[in-house]
């Protein structure tokens, strides 16, 4: 495909680029420039901003909302979002259980389910992984057995990223254990505020709870919150994760994050009269990470272009989702590096007697160390790596 942008298309991209710096608020810039979070009502603001400018789903067809887009208009428009740092919406709903809905669901389930995934006035939470079933997610437990017009769901889930907010959750449960285990598994959507659910975080080593385990115990889930039909959902999580691998790729996020640490590294003395950015050592190591997201960056062009003949997301996002989680994790590598010794939470030799140093405390340089361990994650959600690439050498290279 051509990678130059034609001048509609750059008229769009000044288009985007103008709104985000007039409507994305300044406070919620400000804390993520610090690292900080925003909360379940700070994206919820953002997202109704997105709704009533009509920008909310780029992704999604016009007939339920969406843009009408081009494939490059939304690679334009995640690419502003990730430049000013934008949050896009918190994809369980928007881009992972939405198009199954769109593909599996009911008119009446698109009609209850899109329109408040749509204006972000309901959150949903993903139940995949189990405390026994990772990256063999076919070998899930959770079972939901049809008691007349409903089903009984029993067994547990992990890893469930924001279950504390969400009112619902999509799930993979075991409908008949006399198959194959992948012919076994049923689609469910569940409401989180069921009786017989319980919640109990998992607090990671930043201190925030982004994830959970979620119990069932005796849940009734009504029959017609079953996607799809019965013990036909790994068809359906099998399309969920090409789409969730596809959006982990984090190219403009990756952008940005470069961006800050060449600002960063500018004033950063290297202890040898320049720089660090000056620093050959430092500086190719930069050079390295920059080129490989650009090429990374041309890899998820190719995806749009077999997207915008109608394809689905293939096989071939699982390489974007193996290269972008460990771009990711070069790029919290370097911010360490560029740290050093101020990545340590606090000096411990600030209590002793004579300290005649800066005493330091948390900051930005602490948190290059929290996210360093926080994102050790990524290569294993989505399903991990080395998953993936068996994925690659089946599907992609034919081995």
């Amino acid at each position: 495909m051509n990678a130059d942008f034609t001048s509609e298309e750059l008229a769009f991209q000044k288009e985007v680029r103008t709104f985000l710096e007039s409507e994305f608020p300044l406070e919620f810039r400000t804390k993520i420039d610090a690292n900080r979070r925003l909360s379940k009502e700070e994206i919820i603001c953002w997202q109704k901003i997105l709704y009533k400018k009509g920008w909310a789903a780029p992704t999604w067809p016009v007939e339920f909302g969406g843009t009408g887009w081009s494939q490059i208009q939304r690679h334009i428009f995640a690419t502003e979002m990730g430049l000013i740092g934008a949050p896009e919406p918190v994809p369980f709903g928007m881009k992972m259980v939405a198009p199954i809905i769109m593909e599996y669901g009911t008119n009446e389930q698109q009609k209850r389910f899109l329109p408040d995934i749509l204006e972000s006035n309901a959150w949903w939470c993903q139940g995949y992984s189990e405390p026994n079933s990772g990256s063999d997610l076919a070998s899930l437990k959770t079972t939901a057995v049809r008691e007349g017009d409903e089903y009984i769901v029993n067994g547990a889930k992990t890893w469930n990223t924001y279950g504390q907010y969400a009112d619902w959750i999509f799930c993979l449960v075991r409908t008949d254990n006399t198959v194959k285990k992948q012919e076994g598994i049923s689609f469910l959507l569940i409401e989180m505020s069921s009786p017989g659910i319980t919640l109990r975080p998992i607090v990671l080593l930043d201190g925030h709870p982004e994830v959970n385990e979620v119990f069932f115990d005796d849940v009734r889930v009504p029959a017609n919150n079953l996607i799809g039909e019965e013990n036909k959902g790994w068809t359906y999580a099998k399309l969920l994760l090409t789409h969730e691998r596809s959006n982990i790729s984090g190219v403009p996020r990756g952008k940005r994050r470069l961006g800050a640490l060449k600002r960063i590294a500018a004033d950063t003395d290297d202890g040898f009269g320049g720089s660090m950015l000056e620093n050959s050592s430092f500086k190719k190591k930069v050079a390295e990470v920059e080129i490989e997201l650009r090429a990374l960056e041309y890899s998820e062009l190719r995806t749009l272009a077999a997207l915008s003949v109608g394809k689905a997301p293939g096989p071939e996002s699982s390489i974007l989702k193996i290269v972008g989680t460990e771009l990711s994790q070069e790029i919290d590598e370097l911010f360490v590096e560029l740290a050093a010794y101020s990545c340590l939470p606090f000096v411990p030799e600030q209590f002793e007697d004579g300290f005649q140093g800066v005493p330091l405390g948390p900051g930005n340089s602490a948190y290059a160390a929290l996210n360093y361990f926080n994102n050790r994650k990524a290569s294993i959600y989505g399903g991990s790596n080395e998953i993936q690439r068996n994925i690659i050498c089946k599907h992609v290279l034919g081995l």
